[in-house]
C-alpha cells in the first residue's frame, strides 16, 4: 500500500519508518465463498469491481500488471488519481493536461474529489491510512480489499472462468519458495527503499541503506544463476520485485538517497528488469512522468521545493541478453 503524505509522518518512530497494515481484507472468489481473511459474498462477476490506483505507487502497480497479465481489462475498470498528494491525501484532480501527461482519469464512478470519500463511504468510522490500491465493489458500494498482495492473488485465479486466462503466477509446487522470496524482497527491497528514504536519523538511514544494497547484491547473484527469482518460470515474486526496480534509478536512488549504486550498474538485475518490461502489455502499466511527479512533488519534507529532476531517463526497449550474463 502507498500511504498519503500525512500518514507516513505518523509512521516514524525513533527515526524508523514503520509501515502500517492494510485494514480491508475481504476476498473475491469464483463462487462468492469466503477467502482467507474475509467474509463471504464477493463473487467474481464482470463489471462489478473497480480498481483505484496511483501510477506512481509500486503496490498499486502490481495490481495493474496482474490485470493485464490475466486479461481482466474488460472485467475490472480503473480510476487513476492525480500524482500530487498533500494534506488531504490522494485526489481525483483531473484536467486535460493531467490526463495527457500523467494518465489521470478522475473518479470514473462517482466524480469524487478525494479517495478518502470512498474510505468514509465504506466505513464511516474509518480512521486509518488512505492508501492505494483500493479494490471497490460497485454492487455493495464498499471496499473489498486495499492490500495489493491479496488483490494480485485474487486476480491470479478468481476470474479465470470469466476471462478464460489460466496463467498461474502462484503455482502450487512453488508457493513455499515464492512466499520465502516475497518475505525478504518485501522487507529489504520493496519496503527497504521507503525505510531508507523516510529515515530521520543517520543511524536508521545507514542501516537500511546497507541492508537494501546487500539484498540487491544477493538478488544479482541469484539472477546470474537462474532466469527468474524462483527458477525458469515467472511468478508473482518477479512482478513484486519489478515494480521497485523500475522506479529505482529515476526516484529511489536520488529522492530516497538509495545511492550506493544504480540498478543500471547491476548487469543481471537490469537486463532482468528490461526483459519483464518488454513482455506484452507491461509497458502500458508504466508511467514514469506520473511516478516522478508524485514522489518529488509530494514528499515536500524530503524535497521542499517540489522540483522534479530531469535525469535518469532510460530506454526500456533496449536489447537485453540474459544468457550472456550467467556465471
Amino acid at each position: 500500500m502507498s500511504p498519503n503524505i500525512s500518514s507516513w509522518k505518523t509512521s516514524i518512530s525513533k527515526g524508523e519508518y514503520q509501515r502500517k497494515r492494510s485494514q480491508f481484507r475481504h476476498w473475491i472468489t469464483a463462487e462468492g465463498a469466503a477467502g482467507p481473511d474475509g467474509e463471504a459474498g464477493f463473487k467474481a462477476e464482470a463489471g462489478r469491481y473497480h480498481l483505484y490506483v496511483s501510477l506512481a505507487c509500486p503496490w498499486a502497480h502490481r495490481t495493474l500488471i496482474f490485470r493485464q497479465l490475466k486479461d481482466l481489462q474488460a472485467l475490472i475498470s480503473v480510476s487513476v488519481v492525480h500524482p500530487d498528494m498533500h494534506e488531504k491525501g490522494w485526489s481525483f484532480k483531473h484536467d486535460k493536461d493531467a490526463a495527457t501527461r500523467y494518465g489521470t482519469t478522475g473518479d470514473k464512478l462517482y466524480g469524487s474529489d478525494y479517495l478518502s470519500q470512498r474510505y468514509r463511504e465504506s466505513a464511516a468510522d474509518y480512521h486509518g491510512n488512505i492508501t492505494v490500491p483500493v479494490l471497490w465493489d460497485t454492487q455493495q458500494r464498499c471496499i473489498v480489499n486495499n492490500e495489493s498482495a491479496d488483490i494480485i492473488r485474487m486476480f491470479n485465479n478468481a476470474f479465470n472462468h470469466l476471462s478464460g486466462n489460466t496463467l498461474d503466477f502462484y503455482p502450487g509446487p512453488l508457493r513455499e519458495e515464492i512466499d520465502e522470496v516475497n518475505a525478504w524482497v518485501y522487507s529489504a527491497i520493496n519496503n527497504g527503499v521507503y525505510k531508507t528514504g523516510f529515515a530521520t536519523t543517520q543511524q536508521a538511514y545507514a542501516r537500511h541503506c546497507e541492508e537494501l544494497f546487500s539484498a540487491l547484491d544477493d538478488t544479482e547473484q541469484r539472477l546470474r544463476r537462474q532466469r527468474f527469482l524462483t527458477g525458469d518460470q515467472i511468478t508473482e515474486a518477479d512482478w513484486r520485485l519489478f515494480t521497485t526496480l523500475i522506479r529505482f534509478d529515476a526516484v529511489y536512488h536520488t529522492h530516497f538517497k538509495c545511492n550506493i549504486r544504480l540498478i543500471k550498474e547491476y548487469h543481471a538485475l537490469y537486463h532482468y528488469m528490461l526483459e519483464l518490461y518488454q513482455l506484452p502489455g507491461i509497458a502500458d502499466t508504466v508511467n514514469m512522468a506520473h511516478t516522478k511527479r508524485h514522489y518529488y512533488a509530494s514528499h515536500l519534507s524530503i524535497n521542499p521545493c517540489g522540483i522534479v529532476p530531469l535525469g535518469h531517463e532510460q530506454n526500456w526497449q533496449a536489447p537485453h541478453n540474459r544468457e550472456s550474463l550467467r556465471s
